[in-house]
Protein backbone atom coordinates (compact mmCIF):
# COMPACT_ATOMS: atom_id res chain seq x y z
CA UNK A 1 0.00 0.00 0.00
CA UNK A 2 1.39 3.68 -1.08
CA UNK A 3 0.20 6.23 0.37
CA UNK A 4 0.61 9.87 -0.31
CA UNK A 5 -0.92 13.68 1.25
CA UNK A 6 -2.48 14.99 -2.15
CA UNK A 7 -3.34 18.11 -0.72
CA UNK A 8 -3.95 19.83 2.70
CA UNK A 9 -6.13 22.89 2.84
CA UNK A 10 -7.14 24.31 6.71
CA UNK A 11 -8.12 20.81 8.53
CA UNK A 12 -8.74 19.04 5.16
CA UNK A 13 -6.51 16.67 4.21
CA UNK A 14 -6.98 14.33 0.99
CA UNK A 15 -4.95 11.59 1.01
CA UNK A 16 -4.16 9.65 -2.10
CA UNK A 17 -4.07 5.77 -1.66
CA UNK A 18 -2.67 2.70 -3.87
CA UNK A 19 -3.32 -0.69 -3.13
CA UNK A 20 -1.06 -3.55 -5.70
CA UNK A 21 -3.26 -6.17 -7.80
CA UNK A 22 -1.24 -8.56 -6.55
CA UNK A 23 -2.42 -8.51 -2.63
CA UNK A 24 -6.20 -7.70 -3.85
CA UNK A 25 -5.55 -11.12 -5.67
CA UNK A 26 -4.32 -12.63 -2.91
CA UNK A 27 -7.05 -11.50 -1.04
CA UNK A 28 -9.49 -12.57 -3.81
CA UNK A 29 -7.13 -15.95 -3.57
CA UNK A 30 -7.92 -16.28 0.20
CA UNK A 31 -11.95 -15.66 -0.14
CA UNK A 32 -12.09 -18.15 -2.41
CA UNK A 33 -10.55 -21.00 -0.44
CA UNK A 34 -13.08 -19.65 2.28
CA UNK A 35 -16.21 -19.74 0.15
CA UNK A 36 -15.27 -23.27 -1.18
CA UNK A 37 -16.43 -24.75 2.31
CA UNK A 38 -19.57 -23.07 2.23
CA UNK A 39 -20.91 -22.82 -1.60
CA UNK A 40 -23.25 -25.92 -2.56
CA UNK A 41 -23.62 -26.34 -6.09
CA UNK A 42 -24.79 -28.86 -7.94
CA UNK A 43 -22.68 -31.60 -9.67
CA UNK A 44 -20.11 -30.97 -7.00
CA UNK A 45 -19.88 -32.34 -3.76
CA UNK A 46 -19.74 -30.17 -0.51
CA UNK A 47 -16.29 -28.39 -0.11
CA UNK A 48 -15.30 -29.42 -3.32
CA UNK A 49 -16.40 -27.06 -5.83
CA UNK A 50 -12.95 -25.26 -7.88
CA UNK A 51 -12.61 -21.44 -7.08
CA UNK A 52 -12.58 -21.08 -10.79
CA UNK A 53 -16.22 -22.54 -10.59
CA UNK A 54 -17.31 -20.49 -8.35
CA UNK A 55 -15.52 -16.92 -9.39
CA UNK A 56 -17.37 -17.39 -12.44
CA UNK A 57 -20.82 -17.34 -10.98
CA UNK A 58 -20.10 -14.87 -8.20
CA UNK A 59 -17.06 -13.03 -9.53
CA UNK A 60 -18.33 -9.50 -9.21
CA UNK A 61 -19.84 -9.82 -5.70
CA UNK A 62 -16.97 -11.88 -4.18
CA UNK A 63 -14.67 -9.00 -5.47
CA UNK A 64 -16.59 -5.96 -4.47
CA UNK A 65 -16.79 -7.60 -1.06
CA UNK A 66 -13.27 -7.89 -1.24
CA UNK A 67 -12.16 -4.51 -2.31
CA UNK A 68 -14.92 -3.01 0.92
CA UNK A 69 -13.13 -5.07 3.17
CA UNK A 70 -9.75 -4.21 2.06
CA UNK A 71 -10.92 0.07 1.98
CA UNK A 72 -11.86 -0.27 5.64
CA UNK A 73 -8.95 -1.94 6.44
CA UNK A 74 -6.07 0.58 4.20
CA UNK A 75 -8.44 3.56 4.91
CA UNK A 76 -7.25 3.09 8.98
CA UNK A 77 -4.11 2.11 8.24
CA UNK A 78 -3.47 5.29 6.37
CA UNK A 79 -4.61 7.20 8.74
CA UNK A 80 -3.00 5.73 11.25
CA UNK A 81 0.29 6.18 9.40
CA UNK A 82 -0.03 9.69 8.45
CA UNK A 83 -1.33 10.37 12.46
CA UNK A 84 -4.30 12.59 11.28
CA UNK A 85 -6.92 12.90 14.23
CA UNK A 86 -10.54 12.17 12.03
CA UNK A 87 -12.98 14.21 12.78
CA UNK A 88 -16.26 12.15 11.64
CA UNK A 89 -16.50 9.98 8.66
CA UNK A 90 -13.69 10.41 5.96
CA UNK A 91 -14.81 10.26 2.31
CA UNK A 92 -13.27 7.76 -0.39
CA UNK A 93 -13.89 8.81 -3.78
CA UNK A 94 -12.34 5.65 -6.38
CA UNK A 95 -10.14 6.60 -8.73
CA UNK A 96 -9.18 3.12 -10.39
CA UNK A 97 -10.64 -0.30 -9.67
CA UNK A 98 -11.42 -3.45 -11.25
CA UNK A 99 -10.02 -7.07 -11.44
CA UNK A 100 -6.66 -6.62 -12.65
CA UNK A 101 -5.83 -3.19 -11.47
CA UNK A 102 -4.76 -1.43 -8.56
CA UNK A 103 -6.88 -0.11 -6.80
CA UNK A 104 -6.55 4.01 -6.59
CA UNK A 105 -8.98 5.76 -4.51
CA UNK A 106 -8.95 8.98 -2.17
CA UNK A 107 -9.44 9.64 1.07
CA UNK A 108 -10.66 13.25 1.97
CA UNK A 109 -10.36 13.57 6.13
CA UNK A 110 -11.28 16.40 8.11
CA UNK A 111 -8.93 16.28 10.87
CA UNK A 112 -9.40 17.78 14.34
CA UNK A 113 -7.92 21.20 15.31
CA UNK A 114 -4.77 21.40 17.59
CA UNK A 115 -6.37 23.20 20.92
CA UNK A 116 -4.02 24.98 22.56
CA UNK A 117 -5.85 26.52 26.15
CA UNK A 118 -5.07 29.40 28.11
CA UNK A 119 -5.00 29.22 31.83
CA UNK A 120 -8.51 29.83 33.26
CA UNK A 121 -7.00 31.55 36.33
CA UNK A 122 -8.19 35.24 35.19
CA UNK A 123 -11.88 33.54 34.92
CA UNK A 124 -14.45 34.59 37.09
CA UNK A 125 -18.12 33.13 38.37
CA UNK A 126 -20.65 33.31 40.72
CA UNK A 127 -21.91 30.06 42.38
CA UNK A 128 -25.45 30.58 44.03
CA UNK A 129 -26.29 28.85 47.32
CA UNK A 130 -30.18 28.80 48.23
CA UNK A 131 -31.42 29.38 51.57
CA UNK A 132 -35.16 27.74 51.53
CA UNK A 133 -37.60 29.90 54.04
CA UNK A 134 -39.73 28.10 56.28
CA UNK A 135 -42.77 29.46 54.99
CA UNK A 136 -41.66 27.45 51.83
CA UNK A 137 -41.21 24.56 53.22
CA UNK A 138 -44.73 24.68 55.37
CA UNK A 139 -46.19 25.68 52.32
CA UNK A 140 -45.09 22.47 50.35
CA UNK A 141 -45.94 20.30 53.27
CA UNK A 142 -49.18 21.35 53.56
CA UNK A 143 -49.39 20.53 49.78
CA UNK A 144 -48.45 17.01 50.21
CA UNK A 145 -50.72 16.62 52.73
CA UNK A 146 -53.60 18.14 50.45
CA UNK A 147 -51.92 15.81 47.68
CA UNK A 148 -52.06 12.48 50.08
CA UNK A 149 -55.72 13.49 51.97
CA UNK A 150 -57.87 11.18 53.39
CA UNK A 151 -61.64 11.00 52.96
CA UNK A 152 -64.06 10.20 55.76
CA UNK A 153 -68.31 9.59 55.03
CA UNK A 154 -70.84 12.15 55.45
CA UNK A 155 -74.03 11.78 57.02
CA UNK A 156 -76.60 10.43 54.72
CA UNK A 157 -78.38 13.32 54.90
CA UNK A 158 -75.55 15.65 54.31
CA UNK A 159 -75.12 17.49 50.31
CA UNK A 160 -71.77 17.34 48.65
CA UNK A 161 -69.68 20.55 48.80
CA UNK A 162 -66.69 21.51 46.46
CA UNK A 163 -63.83 19.60 48.08
CA UNK A 164 -65.89 16.38 48.48
CA UNK A 165 -65.42 13.05 47.48
CA UNK A 166 -68.21 11.66 45.59
CA UNK A 167 -68.81 7.74 44.62
CA UNK A 168 -70.72 7.06 41.94
CA UNK A 169 -72.42 4.80 39.29
CA UNK A 170 -73.49 5.94 35.34
CA UNK A 171 -74.75 4.98 32.75
CA UNK A 172 -74.41 7.85 29.25
CA UNK A 173 -76.35 8.02 26.26
CA UNK A 174 -75.62 10.51 23.32
CA UNK A 175 -79.02 11.48 20.92
CA UNK A 176 -80.52 8.77 23.33
CA UNK A 177 -78.08 5.49 22.31
CA UNK A 178 -75.44 3.79 24.69
CA UNK A 179 -71.61 3.63 23.57
CA UNK A 180 -68.46 2.13 24.52
CA UNK A 181 -67.45 3.44 27.61
CA UNK A 182 -70.81 4.79 28.48
CA UNK A 183 -71.32 2.94 32.03
CA UNK A 184 -69.13 3.60 34.89
CA UNK A 185 -69.31 1.64 38.47
CA UNK A 186 -67.43 2.81 41.31
CA UNK A 187 -66.73 6.02 39.77
CA UNK A 188 -64.50 8.35 42.44
CA UNK A 189 -64.61 12.32 41.99
CA UNK A 190 -62.99 14.89 43.90
CA UNK A 191 -65.30 18.08 43.59
CA UNK A 192 -63.31 20.89 42.27
CA UNK A 193 -60.64 19.38 40.84
CA UNK A 194 -62.79 19.14 37.14
CA UNK A 195 -60.61 15.86 35.97
CA UNK A 196 -63.72 14.09 34.22
CA UNK A 197 -65.33 16.39 32.22
CA UNK A 198 -65.60 20.37 32.28
CA UNK A 199 -68.38 21.39 34.40
CA UNK A 200 -69.37 17.61 35.27
CA UNK A 201 -68.24 18.34 39.03
CA UNK A 202 -70.54 21.39 39.30
CA UNK A 203 -73.42 19.66 38.46
CA UNK A 204 -72.47 17.05 41.54
CA UNK A 205 -73.01 19.99 44.11
CA UNK A 206 -75.87 19.43 46.67
CA UNK A 207 -75.93 15.91 46.08
CA UNK A 208 -76.73 12.74 48.74
CA UNK A 209 -75.65 9.64 49.25
CA UNK A 210 -78.48 7.70 47.15
CA UNK A 211 -79.78 10.62 45.07
CA UNK A 212 -80.08 10.30 41.64
CA UNK A 213 -79.17 13.23 39.43
CA UNK A 214 -79.09 13.78 35.70
CA UNK A 215 -76.47 15.72 34.24
CA UNK A 216 -75.24 16.93 31.03
CA UNK A 217 -71.79 16.77 29.68
CA UNK A 218 -70.02 17.20 26.39
CA UNK A 219 -67.39 14.46 25.72
CA UNK A 220 -63.99 15.57 24.98
CA UNK A 221 -62.61 17.04 21.62
CA UNK A 222 -59.76 14.16 21.33
CA UNK A 223 -62.38 11.17 22.73
CA UNK A 224 -60.75 8.01 21.17
CA UNK A 225 -64.04 7.71 18.98
CA UNK A 226 -64.26 10.29 16.68
CA UNK A 227 -68.20 10.01 16.02
CA UNK A 228 -68.36 10.42 20.12
CA UNK A 229 -65.85 14.02 19.95
CA UNK A 230 -67.55 17.34 21.07
CA UNK A 231 -70.69 14.91 21.64
CA UNK A 232 -73.66 16.47 23.98
CA UNK A 233 -73.95 13.96 26.45
CA UNK A 234 -76.36 12.69 28.92
CA UNK A 235 -75.89 11.17 32.10
CA UNK A 236 -77.73 9.50 34.47
CA UNK A 237 -75.52 9.10 37.90
CA UNK A 238 -76.87 6.97 41.20
CA UNK A 239 -74.72 8.48 44.19
CA UNK A 240 -73.34 5.41 46.32
CA UNK A 241 -71.38 8.39 48.87
CA UNK A 242 -70.44 11.11 49.68
CA UNK A 243 -67.10 11.56 51.60
CA UNK A 244 -65.69 14.87 53.04
CA UNK A 245 -62.18 15.53 53.57
CA UNK A 246 -60.25 14.59 56.86
CA UNK A 247 -57.70 16.99 57.90
CA UNK A 248 -54.02 15.30 57.89
CA UNK A 249 -52.25 15.18 60.86
CA UNK A 250 -48.75 16.59 60.31
CA UNK A 251 -47.15 14.35 63.07
CA UNK A 252 -44.42 11.94 62.72
CA UNK A 253 -47.11 8.58 61.64
CA UNK A 254 -47.87 10.55 58.08
CA UNK A 255 -44.14 11.81 58.15
CA UNK A 256 -43.67 7.66 58.04
CA UNK A 257 -45.97 7.43 54.89
CA UNK A 258 -44.03 9.68 52.79
CA UNK A 259 -40.94 7.44 53.36
CA UNK A 260 -39.38 9.61 56.09
CA UNK A 261 -38.39 8.98 59.72
CA UNK A 262 -40.34 12.11 61.30
CA UNK A 263 -41.76 14.92 60.24
CA UNK A 264 -38.27 16.70 61.19
CA UNK A 265 -36.93 14.68 58.69
CA UNK A 266 -39.68 15.04 56.22
CA UNK A 267 -39.15 18.95 56.46
CA UNK A 268 -35.01 18.16 55.54
CA UNK A 269 -36.10 16.37 53.00
CA UNK A 270 -38.60 18.72 51.40
CA UNK A 271 -35.78 21.60 51.93
CA UNK A 272 -33.56 19.57 49.96
CA UNK A 273 -35.71 18.83 47.41
CA UNK A 274 -36.63 22.16 46.73
CA UNK A 275 -33.06 23.04 47.04
CA UNK A 276 -31.83 20.98 44.40
CA UNK A 277 -34.20 22.30 42.02
CA UNK A 278 -32.86 25.53 42.61
CA UNK A 279 -29.47 24.45 42.42
CA UNK A 280 -30.18 22.57 39.13
CA UNK A 281 -31.50 26.09 37.47
CA UNK A 282 -28.55 28.21 39.78
CA UNK A 283 -26.34 25.65 38.38
CA UNK A 284 -26.92 26.08 34.63
CA UNK A 285 -26.40 29.63 35.38
CA UNK A 286 -23.03 29.60 36.69
CA UNK A 287 -21.97 26.99 34.01
CA UNK A 288 -23.32 29.45 31.30
CA UNK A 289 -21.02 32.07 33.02
CA UNK A 290 -17.87 30.18 32.76
CA UNK A 291 -18.70 28.49 29.34
CA UNK A 292 -18.90 32.22 27.32
CA UNK A 293 -15.81 33.26 29.16
CA UNK A 294 -14.19 29.94 27.71
CA UNK A 295 -15.47 30.49 24.64
CA UNK A 296 -14.90 34.17 23.97
CA UNK A 297 -10.96 33.19 25.27
CA UNK A 298 -10.72 30.99 22.73
CA UNK A 299 -9.78 30.28 19.18
CA UNK A 300 -10.55 27.39 17.30
CA UNK A 301 -10.63 26.13 13.61
CA UNK A 302 -13.84 24.24 13.09
CA UNK A 303 -14.24 21.51 10.77
CA UNK A 304 -17.15 21.86 8.20
CA UNK A 305 -18.19 18.62 8.71
CA UNK A 306 -18.53 18.79 12.03
CA UNK A 307 -20.70 21.88 11.64
CA UNK A 308 -22.81 20.45 9.08
CA UNK A 309 -23.80 17.38 11.22
CA UNK A 310 -24.42 19.37 14.33
CA UNK A 311 -26.54 21.45 12.40
CA UNK A 312 -29.00 18.71 10.59
CA UNK A 313 -29.34 17.26 14.62
CA UNK A 314 -30.48 20.61 15.58
CA UNK A 315 -32.51 21.39 12.88
CA UNK A 316 -33.52 17.43 11.94
CA UNK A 317 -37.41 18.20 12.87
CA UNK A 318 -37.51 21.79 11.65
CA UNK A 319 -39.85 22.64 8.41
CA UNK A 320 -37.98 23.40 5.60
CA UNK A 321 -38.78 27.23 5.79
CA UNK A 322 -38.27 27.51 9.44
CA UNK A 323 -34.29 26.06 8.75
CA UNK A 324 -33.89 28.84 6.36
CA UNK A 325 -35.53 31.40 8.75
CA UNK A 326 -32.97 30.54 11.40
CA UNK A 327 -30.18 29.46 9.54
CA UNK A 328 -27.66 32.07 10.47
CA UNK A 329 -28.49 31.79 13.96
CA UNK A 330 -28.26 27.73 14.25
CA UNK A 331 -24.95 27.86 12.24
CA UNK A 332 -23.87 30.40 14.95
CA UNK A 333 -25.26 28.01 18.09
CA UNK A 334 -23.26 24.88 16.20
CA UNK A 335 -20.17 26.21 15.99
CA UNK A 336 -20.50 27.77 19.41
CA UNK A 337 -21.50 23.81 20.67
CA UNK A 338 -18.68 22.23 18.59
CA UNK A 339 -15.59 24.88 19.75
CA UNK A 340 -16.70 24.54 23.41
CA UNK A 341 -16.69 20.38 23.24
CA UNK A 342 -13.66 20.54 21.50
CA UNK A 343 -12.12 23.00 24.15
CA UNK A 344 -13.76 20.95 27.14
CA UNK A 345 -13.00 17.68 26.31
CA UNK A 346 -8.64 18.79 25.61
CA UNK A 347 -9.34 19.94 29.10
CA UNK A 348 -10.54 16.77 30.19
CA UNK A 349 -8.07 14.57 28.51
CA UNK A 350 -5.15 16.91 29.81
CA UNK A 351 -6.17 15.81 33.54
CA UNK A 352 -7.20 12.53 32.79
CA UNK A 353 -10.52 12.70 33.79
CA UNK A 354 -12.72 9.94 32.64
CA UNK A 355 -16.27 8.01 33.76
CA UNK A 356 -16.63 4.74 34.86
CA UNK A 357 -19.64 2.25 33.95
CA UNK A 358 -20.22 2.40 37.50
CA UNK A 359 -20.48 5.66 37.91
CA UNK A 360 -23.14 5.31 34.77
CA UNK A 361 -24.90 2.64 36.69
CA UNK A 362 -24.88 5.09 40.01
CA UNK A 363 -25.96 7.88 38.18
CA UNK A 364 -29.15 5.31 36.56
CA UNK A 365 -29.89 4.06 40.02
CA UNK A 366 -30.35 7.82 41.45
CA UNK A 367 -32.54 8.44 38.21
CA UNK A 368 -35.01 5.19 39.29
CA UNK A 369 -35.02 6.35 43.19
CA UNK A 370 -36.37 9.67 42.17
CA UNK A 371 -39.19 8.35 39.93
CA UNK A 372 -40.81 6.50 42.06
CA UNK A 373 -43.43 4.14 40.32
CA UNK A 374 -41.46 4.83 36.87
CA UNK A 375 -38.66 2.26 38.27
CA UNK A 376 -38.61 -0.11 35.60
CA UNK A 377 -39.49 2.12 32.66
CA UNK A 378 -36.52 3.83 33.50
CA UNK A 379 -34.41 1.32 33.47
CA UNK A 380 -35.95 -0.72 30.24
CA UNK A 381 -35.27 2.73 28.55
CA UNK A 382 -31.32 2.27 29.46
CA UNK A 383 -31.62 -1.06 28.72
CA UNK A 384 -33.47 -0.76 25.48
CA UNK A 385 -31.19 2.12 24.23
CA UNK A 386 -27.35 2.14 24.61
CA UNK A 387 -26.88 5.33 23.16
CA UNK A 388 -28.78 6.79 26.06
CA UNK A 389 -26.29 5.57 28.48
CA UNK A 390 -23.43 6.69 26.26
CA UNK A 391 -24.89 10.62 26.07
CA UNK A 392 -25.47 9.79 29.98
CA UNK A 393 -21.97 8.98 30.10
CA UNK A 394 -20.81 12.09 27.94
CA UNK A 395 -23.06 14.43 30.46
CA UNK A 396 -21.19 13.09 33.29
CA UNK A 397 -17.89 13.55 31.65
CA UNK A 398 -18.68 17.59 31.29
CA UNK A 399 -19.73 17.72 34.54
CA UNK A 400 -16.21 16.48 36.06
CA UNK A 401 -14.50 18.86 33.50
CA UNK A 402 -16.83 21.87 34.42
CA UNK A 403 -16.46 20.88 38.31
CA UNK A 404 -12.76 20.82 38.14
CA UNK A 405 -12.73 24.50 36.22
CA UNK A 406 -14.61 25.65 38.91
CA UNK A 407 -11.77 25.01 41.38
CA UNK A 408 -9.04 26.96 38.92
CA UNK A 409 -11.08 29.83 38.42
CA UNK A 410 -12.36 32.91 40.89
CA UNK A 411 -15.43 31.39 41.56
CA UNK A 412 -17.43 33.57 44.54
CA UNK A 413 -19.97 31.75 46.57
CA UNK A 414 -23.14 33.80 47.05
CA UNK A 415 -26.35 33.10 49.77
CA UNK A 416 -29.51 34.07 48.46
CA UNK A 417 -33.17 33.63 49.70
CA UNK A 418 -36.01 31.88 47.04
CA UNK A 419 -37.11 35.69 46.29
CA UNK A 420 -33.75 36.30 44.55
CA UNK A 421 -33.13 32.91 42.92
CA UNK A 422 -36.41 33.30 41.34
CA UNK A 423 -35.33 36.96 40.30
CA UNK A 424 -31.94 35.40 38.54
CA UNK A 425 -33.36 32.43 37.17
CA UNK A 426 -36.55 34.40 35.80
CA UNK A 427 -33.84 36.92 33.81
CA UNK A 428 -31.35 34.28 32.80
CA UNK A 429 -34.69 32.79 31.48
CA UNK A 430 -35.94 35.62 29.36
CA UNK A 431 -36.36 35.00 25.64
CA UNK A 432 -33.38 35.67 23.45
CA UNK A 433 -31.50 35.12 26.43
CA UNK A 434 -29.04 31.91 24.39
CA UNK A 435 -28.94 28.86 26.98
CA UNK A 436 -27.82 26.56 24.73
CA UNK A 437 -24.38 26.94 25.21
CA UNK A 438 -24.78 24.91 28.50
CA UNK A 439 -25.88 21.94 26.27
CA UNK A 440 -22.10 20.68 24.77
CA UNK A 441 -23.04 17.24 24.99
CA UNK A 442 -26.63 15.47 24.60
CA UNK A 443 -28.13 14.21 27.92
CA UNK A 444 -30.93 11.52 28.49
CA UNK A 445 -31.55 12.60 31.85
CA UNK A 446 -35.31 12.94 32.15
CA UNK A 447 -36.32 14.35 35.73
CA UNK A 448 -39.90 14.23 37.74
CA UNK A 449 -41.21 15.70 40.61
CA UNK A 450 -42.67 13.19 43.00
CA UNK A 451 -45.31 13.87 45.74
CA UNK A 452 -43.92 11.21 47.44
CA UNK A 453 -40.44 12.63 49.50
CA UNK A 454 -38.14 9.94 49.53
CA UNK A 455 -34.48 10.06 50.80
CA UNK A 456 -31.68 9.54 47.45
Amino acid sequence: MKVEVKSKKGLRTILSVIVDKKNIQTKMNERLKELQKEVVLKGFRPGRVPPEVIKSQFGKSIYGEVVDKILRETTTKAIDEKKLKVAGQPKIDLKQFGEGKDLNYELQIDCLPSVILKSFDKFKATSFKVKIEGKIIEEKLSEIANQNKKFEDKNENEKAIRGDQVTFDYSATVDGNKFEGSEGKGVQLELGKDLFLKGFDDQLIGSKKNDTKILDATLPANHPKKELANKKTNFVCKILNVKKPKASKLDDDFAKLMGAKDINDLKYLIEKQISGQYSQALNSITKKEILDQIEKNHQVELPQNLIDQEISIMTQNLKPEDKEKHKSNNEKLAKSRIKLGLLLNEYGEKNNLKVSDDEVKNEIQKQIKGMPGQEKMVLEYYQKNPSASQSLKGSLYEEKIIELIKTKINLTSKEINTKEAEKIIGEFNKPNVNTEKSKTTSSAKNKSKSKKISKK
